[in-house]
């Protein structure tokens, strides 16, 4: 077989950047499989990916499912060579007005999900001797420009922290793994629409990525393993920007609101 010929899966798949990242992937040739709670988005995202695609239901948030979402991809592709933690949710609410609920519910959705598939899918790839571990998190986990996300972006940057400590683990005795970190500015998805409380208007101009433009770079890192990325190459220097002076950076931000 093709070495160039991955297995990918995906979570997250039924719409916005997963459903993208499954029809680029296929269109290039890798075998993919696809993960969401909703079956029919998954099978019309499947028809639309050709390749044989394959559709598996999934709640991310329930550890025995991830599991048996590995398994079933297993016995389904004959291995798997890549596995992209996608799926996610956001929220509308200020830090000062989260519930202990709200913070639960995104831990769950962003971050122990991820978790659960990180830690099913690893001993596969040290069976293996490779494999590659992508987590999608978001450049709001490093820079505050949306606070409104509050609890969101904590459960980001916490997302950040494992998938970097997982890395470093990786790597002193599994240097065939490969662990990215794959980071989103705006993105023209359903995200918005479908996040906890709804979401406010975007000033007239705001740039934006589709969800074509993020699937192309995650599949380049995938295609040449990266640590980290930015989807818009610019983010990378507005966070660098943001770190080196958090307070300035803040008081200018808060500035021009």
């Amino acid at each position: 077989m093709d070495e160039r010929v991955k297995t990918i899966v995906i979570t997250g798949a039924s719409g916005g950047i997963g459903a993208a990242l499954a029809v680029q992937a296929s269109r290039a040739g890798h075998r993919v499989a696809l993960a969401a709670r909703r079956e029919p988005e998954l099978q019309a995202v499947a028809a639309r990916a050709g390749g044989g695609a394959v559709v598996i239901p999934t709640d991310v948030t329930k550890r025995s499912d991830v599991e048996r979402l590995r398994d079933r991809a297993i016995a389904a592709l004959g291995g798997i060579d890549v596995w992209v933690n996608n799926a996610g949710q956001g929220i509308t609410k200020p830090v000062l007005e989260l519930t202990d609920a709200d913070v639960d519910s995104m831990m769950t959705i962003n971050v122990k999900s991820a978790l659960y598939g990180m830690q099913a899918i690893v001993p596969h790839f040290i069976e293996r001797g490779r494999g590659q571990i992508v987590n999608v998190s978001s450049f709001l986990s490093r820079v505050p420009f949306a606070t409104y996300r509050s609890a969101y972006n904590a459960a980001k940057a916490a997302l950040n922290a494992l998938t970097a400590n997982a890395r470093v683990d990786l790597a002193r005795a599994h240097p065939g793994i490969h662990v990215t970190l794959v980071l989103p500015g705006l993105v023209t998805t359903d995200f918005p629409r479908n996040a906890v409380g709804g979401s406010p208007p975007l000033p007239p101009g705001t740039p934006a990525q589709t969800p074509d433009d993020v699937a192309v770079a995650i599949l380049r890192a995938i295609e040449q393993p990266a640590a980290e990325i930015y989807t818009n190459p610019q983010h990378a220097a507005v966070a660098l920007e943001y770190f080196k002076d958090v307070a300035a950076f803040e008081q200018e931000a808060a500035a021009r609101r």
